[in-house]
């Protein structure tokens, strides 16, 4: 009886009551702790591939224009940048100087982009929300429409622009086919590609163009809502108008918050809009920051001054960015508490 009990004992596996206080817990903790670190590392190992991807197509050009921002860097001295003699921030006072043509060219340019870009954010807002409430409800039609609404989204850009660009000339265009000779709401052939009225025609490229990728997200957005909520406020009494103002705006805030950024982003820093629109050189008038950089670099070969306003674009946005999200975030938290 004693041997057949010594041998059980002897034969029972460490740590499982045949010794108290055994060491495998211990072991598999050490054998665990390996194990759970792969676990944990493996999304970050999954990333590295598009983190380097990230540094190499965006972070480094960035630092090399930083950089160049700080050199004199012209046609005679672009072949080696590297020992381009240092100019501090000579680029940007002349940049910022006001009074100098220059800071004058790039006052303007601002202003008009601002204005560019409030009013294509806001109008791709309004066209897209009002498009998804429309076709929120089942109706016959509803997928045509759909698609018809995202093919501006779905089209090449520079085959759009361009398509746009032959229906705003003066003689032959599409345009004013129908505003003069069919409809005579103008009294004569207006260009629409210089003078003031080029402002007119880069926002109507811009914003149809890029309010179906409004349309699309609200579209996502308003799937997430209860149907519950309308039929309630139906019964309650409320009509369309207030069903929208209490309920559906409500519910889409959050997502509104992002996409109203994400569209000042794109708007602002719209660079293949006006160049295909109208080419090198944008009238007075639709003259962009994007594209105002591009003559300032490539066009007038002064590449350190270019830099410095590129320079001063990221920082504009970086702090609209930042205050924008500050503003957001201390809304929504007033929201719910």
């Amino acid at each position: 009886m004693t041997t057949t009990t010594t041998t059980a004992r002897e034969q029972a596996p460490p740590g499982r009551g045949g010794r108290p206080g055994g060491k495998a817990p211990a072991t598999r903790r050490r054998v665990l702790l390996p194990a759970r670190l792969r676990r944990a590392g493996l999304p970050y190992l999954l990333l590295l591939p598009a983190l380097l991807l990230e540094l190499l197509v965006h972070l480094v050009p960035m630092v090399i224009g930083i950089v160049m921002s700080f050199k004199e860097l012209t046609q005679l001295t672009i072949g080696n940048w590297d020992a381009a003699p240092w100019k501090a921030l000579g680029n940007y006072r002349v940049t910022v100087d006001l009074d100098a043509p220059v800071g004058a060219a790039l006052l303007h340019s601002f202003l008009v982009t601002c204005a560019f870009s409030v009013l294509a954010v806001g109008l791709c807002w309004l066209i897209g929300t009002a498009a998804a409430i429309f076709l929120q409800d089942n109706f016959r039609g509803r997928g045509l429409l759909r698609a018809l609404f995202l093919t501006p989204y779905a089209l090449p850009i520079y085959a759009a622009v361009i398509t746009w660009a032959f229906m705003f000339q003066r003689d032959n265009g599409l345009v004013n086919h129908v505003l003069h000779d069919q409809l005579h709401l103008t009294d004569g052939r207006p260009f629409w590609l210089l003078g003031d009225n080029s402002f007119v025609a880069l926002l109507v490229v811009a914003v149809w163009k890029t309010w179906p990728f409004a349309f699309l997200v609200v579209t996502a957005a308003l799937q997430s809502i209860p149907k519950d909520l309308y039929e309630a406020a139906a019964l309650d009494g409320a009509g369309l108008v207030r069903q929208i103002r209490r309920i559906t705006l409500p519910s889409l805030r959050p997502v509104n918050q992002v996409l109203v950024l994400v569209l000042f982003l794109w708007t602002f820093n719209d660079f293949n809009t006006p160049y295909v629109l109208f080419g090198k050189a944008a009238p007075e008038a639709a003259d962009l920051l994007s594209l105002h950089i591009y003559q300032s670099s490539f066009v007038t070969w002064n590449f350190g001054t270019g830099s410095a306003m590129s320079v001063l674009l990221l920082l504009f946005l970086l702090v609209v960015t930042a205050g924008y999200l500050l503003a957001t975030s201390r809304g929504r938290k007033h929201a719910d508490g």
